[in-house]
């Protein structure tokens, strides 16, 4: 039997009753975010010089109310500006360097309140861009990833604080915080300081010559800003021994882990049943000219009763921690599946329950001492019909035709911009960044794409990168990638497909077929890495063709199990050790959690589940 064997993401008809308010193991994990974002609008006297028939000051409040009518319903976006309550005289630069305004706090957005507050801006003193930024700063949470996105069309001409020195100090102090710059139509020392603040904490910095330009820059540079790494789950704490180790139940959870150190957790496995488990953790993305290399480790061990070790141990190895990677470990149970004989092996046989240890054990220089790890939590029984037979042949790809649709890629596969269907898509990534896509394949559909990074003149092969795609299929396997270095001096094109995706696939003899046995969500990865040298590459337009093929097919029929597992989901640690026996019950089952979303989303006969990318150094 294969390692998916088992390994399910979709119900048949017969179990399509089980609504999503059916699954309170997954329903009582905290919803999936996006970073809170800061955008800071210089209203200095300068933006009052003309541009386009109006004022730069019209243009940069236009391009801010066409960024807050396409920005989700979920992002938290805030507003300050600076300049507002003095005029630009020198009597009034004391007052004017002090002259910050907070004017939406980073809350869930408001759009009409923030179109509001961007409509009221009367530009006409000073530029305290440093003050601002600390400021801005200060107005976001205290941890976890956020970003700054500023505006201006000068440098400061308040320092101190230097706004260079000011970003450098933020990321000093651990503060997981980046600083995307736009200079809108700035000279040369503006513009090196602006870049300066954004190489100081990871971010990118962009060119505005004019009005139009911001207008399609500040919505993508954004949007990107959104699209930094959120750990989401249910609050749990892993123990240091399995004895004390906190019980959880299907779903997703969220913990710390150490640098060196063990964590231990446990899962009670009805009798026939598969236990997955996985553990996820996203590293802070390195300044702009730091070392991205340093390798990491994962190392997940699993033990049964009496905390006897069942000689299972999933080892996962991270190379490039400086990119901002999110790696995954995981485990594929079917212990629970085997009848005990008798013998000294049965602690790790049968119904029961059992302890997974979590341990980050290799650590590069560089990284915090402490990082969120989210835990995912599955259970699932096997099948009475698999349906049609495998298929190994790849779908063929060909060119859509007609225009092409902007997208907005999410920042990991919690907030994953769907596509749909075949087509044209267009999106620009930054230096550092992976943005996802999903695509929905039912049972006997497959998937084929091509991703054409534009040429965009680049910095010269001092600074060459490396871009990639990947393919992932809604259980975690990584069924395709395609790399290459890129300089944008000429356009890159990358690709990747899937076969029609069957059940049976999971006993094919080729591994990347067995990934792809599950009808549901399908994820399509595009990474562009931190330059090899120390200047940004401009921000790069990416067109994802797609072509989604093949006709529908009817799924597998899956067996019954104990409504029990489905249980309310109490607190973690409470529950004593009990040994889950089979049931007749006929109640529709499934309890795999979806990755990062916290709650699991039935579509068609398939589910939605968020992924990460597992990398091997």
């Amino acid at each position: 039997m294969s390692r998916f064997r088992t390994l399910t993401a979709a119900l048949t008809a017969a179990a399509l009753t089980l609504l999503p308010a059916a699954l309170p193991g997954a329903a009582h994990a905290d919803p999936a975010q996006y970073a809170p974002t800061m955008l800071i609008l210089d209203a200095s006297g300068s933006m009052q010089r003309p541009d386009q028939g109006a004022t730069m000051m019209d243009s940069a409040k236009k391009a801010v109310r066409t960024f807050v009518d396409s920005a989700p319903a979920e992002a938290e976006v805030g507003l300050a500006t600076y300049g507002t309550g003095t005029s630009n005289d020198e009597a009034d630069k004391a007052a004017g360097c002090r002259d910050v305004q907070i004017l939406q706090q980073p809350d869930t957005i408001d759009k009409p309140a923030l179109t509001s507050a961007v409509d009221g801006i009367q530009a006409r003193g000073w530029t305290p861009m440093g003050t601002a930024l600390r400021q801005a700063a200060d107005a976001l949470p205290s941890s976890g990833p956020r970003s700054i996105v500023l505006v201006s069309d000068g440098d400061d001409t308040c320092a101190p604080p230097d706004p260079c020195e000011v970003a450098k100090e933020l990321k000093q102090r651990g503060v997981d915080l980046v600083v995307h710059s736009i200079g809108f139509a700035v000279d040369d020392t503006a513009r090196a300081q602006l870049t300066c603040m954004a190489q100081a904490t990871g971010g990118t910095y962009s060119d505005a010559a004019d009005g139009a330009a911001l207008e399609q820059i500040l919505p993508r540079v954004s949007s990107a800003a959104l699209r930094n790494y959120q750990a989401t789950g249910t609050p749990i704490t892993g123990t240091a021994t399995y004895e004390t180790a906190p019980v959880a139940k299907p779903g997703q959870y969220l913990d710390t882990i150490g640098q060196h150190e063990k964590r231990f957790y446990a899962v009670d496995v009805p009798a026939g049943a598969t236990a997955y488990f996985t553990g996820i953790v996203a590293f802070p993305r390195a300044p702009l000219g730091a070392a991205t290399g340093g390798i990491s480790a994962l190392e997940l061990r699993v033990y049964g009763r009496d905390g006897a070790y069942c000689n299972i141990r999933e080892r996962e190895l991270e190379s490039r921690t400086g990119d901002g990677v999110a790696f995954t470990v995981s485990n594929t149970l079917e212990r629970a599946t085997e009848e005990p004989s008798g013998g000294s092996s049965d602690s790790c046989k049968g119904g029961g329950r059992y302890y997974y240890e979590l341990h980050w054990d290799e650590v590069p220089a560089g990284l915090p001492a402490r990082l969120p790890v989210e835990l995912i939590v599955g259970i699932e029984p096997g099948v009475t019909d698999p349906g049609p037979s495998s298929v190994t042949k790849k779908t063929s790809f060909a060119a859509p035709a007609g225009p092409a649709e902007p997208v907005s890629g999410g920042g990991s596969f919690t907030v994953a911009t769907t596509l749909d269907g075949s087509g044209k898509y267009t999106d620009t990534i930054q230096n550092g960044e992976y943005v996802f896509y999903k695509v929905r394949l039912n049972w006997g559909q497959g998937l084929a794409y091509r991703v054409r990074f534009a040429e965009t003149g680049g910095a010269g092969y001092t600074t060459a990168t490396n871009v990639t795609t990947t393919v992932y299929s809604p259980v975690g396997g990584q069924i395709h990638e395609d790399t290459n270095a890129y300089t944008g001096r000429q356009a890159t094109d990358l690709e990747g497909a899937t076969v029609p995706i069957r059940y049976a696939n999971r006993d094919a003899d080729e591994i990347p077929v067995q990934q792809q046995s599950v009808a549901g969500w399908y994820y399509i990865a595009v990474k562009i890495g931190m330059p090899s040298g120390t200047t940004a590459m401009p921000p790069t337009p990416v067109e994802l063709d797609l072509t989604v093929a093949g006709a529908a097919e009817a799924g597998p029929i899956y067996l019954t199990a104990s409504p029990d597992v489905l249980g309310e989901q109490s607190q973690p640690g409470t529950e004593k050790p009990v040994a889950v026996s089979g049931s007749d019950s006929t109640t529709p089952w499934f309890a795999m959690a979806g990755i990062g979303v916290g709650v699991v989303a039935l579509i068609g006969i398939g589910i939605a589940i968020r992924l990460v990318s597992r990398r091997r150094a």
